[in-house]
């Protein structure tokens, strides 16, 4: 029942904590992509992909106590933290998640700014078309951004990366 849960509370885990909504959107999303086994469907939204069953599914997490969510003002915005508190930390030893890999994309990911992780999410959003047309979406799309071809050939080699890391290791 709650196995897909257990998915979102091992990534936060093995992060130790992530900041910000967009940064976990994110990360659950690219995770995907590179074939770890996250169930939650994504829309192209402002920011690139986007989850609402993701955002469901970690309210319903701090809800039943398993993960702490800290929202923090900075400037003009609020950012949120995200943990795993002993409950679920207990929950997840009794429910184990098989992710081998996980935790070395997760940290790479997260030691990565939300910025980067958009455009990555972006790229990965429209894998379906050529590198040219990938990145006349992002000029477009993301126009405020202003994203370079340097940062789109960075993305695209980090991508490779990950996919190594998720299958090598």
């Amino acid at each position: 029942m709650l196995k897909d849960h257990a998915k979102v509370m091992q990534a936060i885990l093995v992060s130790g904590e992530i900041i910000g909504r967009k940064k976990l959107q994110k990360m659950i999303y690219i995770a995907k992509k590179v074939d770890f086994p996250f169930q939650e469907r994504f829309q192209f939204h402002f920011y690139g992909p986007y989850s609402e069953e993701l955002t469901l599914r970690v309210e319903e997490l701090c809800n039943m106590g398993f993960l702490n969510e800290v929202k923090e003002k900075k400037g003009g915005y609020f950012q949120y933290r995200y943990t795993l508190t002993e409950d679920g930390k207990e929950f997840l030893s009794m429910n184990e998640v098989d992710m081998p890999f996980l935790q070395d994309c997760f940290t790479d990911m997260n030691g990565r700014n939300a910025r980067f992780l958009e455009l990555v999410s972006t790229v990965l959003y429209f894998d379906n078309l050529a590198k040219e047309e990938v990145a006349d979406k992002v000029f477009t799309l993301k126009s405020s951004q202003r994203y370079t071809e340097a940062e789109i050939d960075e993305a695209y080699s980090y991508i490779e990366g990950l996919k190594q890391k998720a299958k090598l290791l």
